[in-house]
């Protein structure tokens, strides 16, 4: 009896164990099949987005005069003549370049068209300046097929803006928004009208920004993968509360068309434009007064700079910021007011911002160290045209750099705009001259921090530096300035 007793007890026990391994089984195999399962994403809709802001994107179009454009062809030369050699390198006002219009041509019509949006319901439109330079009527279209001419009220070449008025009430208007507030990976939305076709609508995410696309440029500008093409210039970057954060501008096309790189001026800058073009009728921008390049891995290695970072000045204005300053040629400016200079083109986009007569510090690497220097900022004038050389002498100096130089007559320099100082490259052999970029006809005018005085100078500083050394050399080519890391084999 006690027997089958514990006999019934055991199977109960077993019959309970596996009930509960089999639950476990159950739970486990639900957890697992739940973690497999895919999670959905809810994509943002925007079709309330553009419902709203649609009615205040605008269609402008623009009718300018063509000028009739000419190739120009290419120069003789002839090597038995030494003016031909001078014509070569240092001829002055060689007549119009490749596309530079005749200056009588008889005008054609020609009209481009872009996008605009409505910032004041009384008729105040943004844009972009490309869209309407030198054009000579501006026509305006609405959503609601409404057309207006146009009235430039001002522009500003270099930050690409332009701001129009038309004669119309209670219109509709954009959202302004903050374009500090933008974060990388955020959903943005554009409308224009790419290649004509009104309103169209297209979207992606910011993909970086304070971009800074070139040296002349003082925006830093909004880069997002947005498909933009030729036509949505000048229209607005929208964010997901349906606020303007930017306009589009620029695209970056080896086809002319999206490639998914797209750049748009952040509406914190527009609206700066905007207000002083009202007030001023011109914007005002911070000045420093220095021609700058950039840092190559090669020119950061001879400075001794672990990375290649900062702007490298290869040229200072007379009388400007800078030279009051100290600032000198050959130095690099890491920072501007404790802002990082990144790059080369990151440099006129944190002077720009500086009002003119604001004080400000920049620090400078020269000669392996680190230097503050205070300044006051000036004012952005226009960049004077920097003369052509030109330069002749008699005998060559030779190295072992594959180079041949001679000393600059002063009969020539006011032609090569070099006062003083300097050599004049007649031959370029096969070495570490010619790898470092070096041309016949470029002026040397700085060995490393050295300023170069004539010929024999410069063969005395050629034979003091240490092999596999990398030296920055400064050279004038076509009127322009810059620096070439010059790397001597081991």
């Amino acid at each position: 009896m006690l027997t089958g007793t514990l006999n019934r007890l055991a199977l109960a026990t077993i019959c309970a164990a596996l009930l509960v391994l089999t639950a476990c089984g159950n739970e486990e195999k639900s957890v697992m099949q739940e973690a497999k399962a895919p999670v959905l994403v809810q994509l943002p809709d925007f079709t309330a987005l553009v419902a709203q802001a649609s009615p205040a994107v605008v269609n402008i179009s623009s009718i300018r005069a063509r000028a009739k454009e000419e190739l120009r062809g290419q120069p003789g030369t002839n090597e038995d003549r030494l003016e031909d050699w001078f014509e070569r390198f240092f001829k002055r006002n060689p007549g119009p370049g490749p596309g530079t219009p005749i200056p009588d041509a008889p005008a054609m019509p020609a009209e481009s068209t872009g996008s605009g949006f409505i910032i004041s319901s009384n008729g105040d439109i943004l844009t972009n300046y490309h869209v309407v330079a030198e054009a000579e009527q501006i026509l305006v279209k609405l959503s609601d097929r409404r057309q207006f001419e146009a009235k430039l009220v001002g522009y500003d070449k270099q930050s690409d803006l332009a701001l129009l008025h038309i004669e119309a009430e209670k219109l509709p208007v954009v959202a302004l928004g903050n374009s500090d507030d933008l974060a990388v990976g955020e959903w943005v939305l554009a409308i224009g009208s790419p290649f004509g076709f009104d309103h169209s609508v297209t979207a992606g995410i910011v993909s970086a920004k304070q971009r800074s696309l070139s040296s002349e440029q003082y925006v830093p500008f909004i880069q997002t993968d947005v498909a933009i093409n030729p036509g949505n210039s000048g229209g607005p970057l929208f964010n997901l509360r349906g606020e303007v954060v930017g306009v589009n501008s620029q695209i970056f096309s080896r086809s002319g068309g999206y490639m998914g790189l797209s750049f748009a001026i952040p509406i914190n800058v527009a609206l700066n434009t905007v207000a002083q073009l009202k007030e001023h009728g011109f914007v005002s921008r911070g000045w420093l007064g220095v021609v700058v390049q950039e840092v190559t891995r090669e020119l950061a290695e001879s400075f001794g700079l672990s990375l290649p970072e900062g702007a490298l000045v290869v040229s200072v204005v007379p009388d400007s910021p800078a030279e009051e300053a100290g600032i000198a040629v050959g130095d690099v400016i890491l920072k501007f007011n404790d802002r990082s200079v990144e790059r080369s083109a990151s440099l006129p986009v944190l002077v720009g911002q500086a009002k003119p007569g604001e004080k400000a510090t920049v620090t400078v690497l020269r000669g392996g160290k680190e230097i503050q220097l205070k300044l006051k900022a000036g004012e952005l004038a226009k960049q004077a045209h920097m003369q052509d050389q030109g330069a002749m002498t008699d005998a060559p100096a030779q190295s072992t750099l594959g180079l041949e130089y001679e000393d600059i007559p002063q009969s020539a320099r006011k032609r090569a705009g070099v006062e003083e100082g300097g050599v004049v490259i007649t031959n370029v052999r096969p070495g570490p001259a010619a790898d470092a970029g070096l041309h016949e006809g470029d002026i040397l005018l700085r060995w490393g921090g050295v300023k170069i005085t004539d010929a024999r100078h410069l063969q005395e500083l050629v034979g003091e530096i240490d092999d596999a050394a990398t030296v920055p050399v400064l050279v004038q080519r076509g009127g322009e300035q810059r620096f070439l890391a010059l790397k001597l084999d081991p």
